[in-house]
């Protein structure tokens, strides 16, 4: 464990949270989705199946975590320390995730999976969709998502509005998601706009703003809108789950389910003071990346290969405290020494790219 003690400026209740958001999405991968999804497992878990099925909501709720965490990570910046710290934060450790998943596919994953190089290079953008291949793993799908909030934020940033009129462009938000989810339903604009997962992001923005600007009624009401709009989004994935796998958690159930989310962020930004800020925290938030990232794919063609051996309780019990184990080690001895060095790298270079631009500039003005 590094023993370096942790920043004292961070909410270690948030870690926490989103510990247990990684956690309820590899159970509902491991015990429901695994055997569900065309015999990805060999074997199923119908005991717990249908606890598990509601694992997949751990997304919703790193979407409405990660609302909080870059409105604070965007207060107070430019736009270039932003695009920086997210670059830094997601890349390095999406490249060693992707590249461990690929090999292991590769290597083991027939007859079940399968991966080119043209697929590998195609993941290397984080779009590859749009490149015609498909994504390395899929739970890809909701770093791109990510990817499309932090541009959004991005442009609002180097339009000084981030700020300014942040309660007026979530209002914005929440209406050109509501028109597109209730009346257009444009895929292009789901996509372009993160219309069905947009409310929760824009929930735990106002949770922030909430947080460190203090309360308002127009806070608050853009908040209930946000919350009220995504019990209603939540029919959008309850449906493809009914395509997919003849089964789905009812409405009543994700409403609740909704209000616990949106309670537990909340929650863990008013318990904060009881839960004190160390290394164990820090690296239990820093975990859930890779872990999120390496867990499933890798997981079917771990828990396939052992379960005849030891039996399919240990077989998947057993996948998701190594992929724990893993994910803990590749965030300590990978994301954050490479993201130190990004970041340094990176600085150095755009300082180096402003001072030839000073000097061309200087040199025509002399002229």
């Amino acid at each position: 464990m590094d023993a370096k003690p942790a920043r004292q400026d961070y909410i270690a209740t948030l870690d926490l949270l989103r510990l247990a958001a990684a956690l309820a999405v590899v159970f509902f991968h491991y015990f429901f989705r695994g055997a569900a999804s065309e015999g990805a497992l060999a074997q199923g878990y119908p005991s717990v199946a249908p606890v598990a099925l509601y694992g997949y909501l751990g997304v919703n709720l790193f979407f409405l975590i990660s609302g909080f965490v870059i409105a604070w990570s965007a207060e107070g910046r430019f736009w270039q320390e932003f695009a920086i710290a997210r670059f830094v934060r997601l890349y390095p450790g999406y490249l060693l995730c992707m590249t461990i998943t690929f090999v292991i596919i590769a290597a083991f994953g027939a007859p079940l999976f399968s991966a080119s190089l043209g697929q590998y290079a195609a993941n290397l953008s984080m779009f590859a969709p749009a490149l015609g291949q498909p994504f390395m793993d899929g739970v890809y799908w909701s770093i791109l998502l990510e990817l499309v909030f932090y541009g959004w934020v991005t442009l609002a940033l180097i339009g000084g509005v981030f700020q300014k009129w942040k309660l007026g462009l979530i209002f914005i938000w929440l209406v050109i998601s509501a028109s597109n989810e209730f009346f257009i339903e444009s895929r292009a604009a789901r996509l372009l706009f993160i219309t069905e997962f947009g409310p929760f992001f824009a929930a735990g923005v106002l949770v922030h703003h909430i947080h460190a600007h203090g309360r308002s009624l127009a806070a608050l009401l853009l908040l209930g809108a946000a919350f009220l709009l995504s019990c209603s989004t939540l029919s959008v994935t309850q449906q493809w789950m009914l395509n997919e796998y003849g089964i789905a958690v009812s409405q009543p159930h994700l409403v609740i389910a909704n209000f616990v989310m949106h309670s537990l962020l909340i929650g863990a930004v008013l318990l904060r003071r009881y839960v004190v800020p160390s290394a164990l925290t820090l690296a239990l938030g820093g975990l859930t990346y890779p872990l999120y990232l390496l867990h499933q794919k890798i997981g079917y063609i771990a828990i396939n290969a052992v379960a005849p051996l030891v039996g399919k309780w240990a077989a998947a019990l057993g996948c998701a405290a190594l992929m724990v184990l893993i994910s803990w080690a590749i965030w300590r001895y990978f994301e954050r020494p490479t993201q130190r060095w990004a970041k340094a790298w990176i600085g150095r270079a755009i300082d180096a790219a402003l001072a030839r631009f000073r000097g061309t500039s200087g040199a025509q003005v002399a002229e």
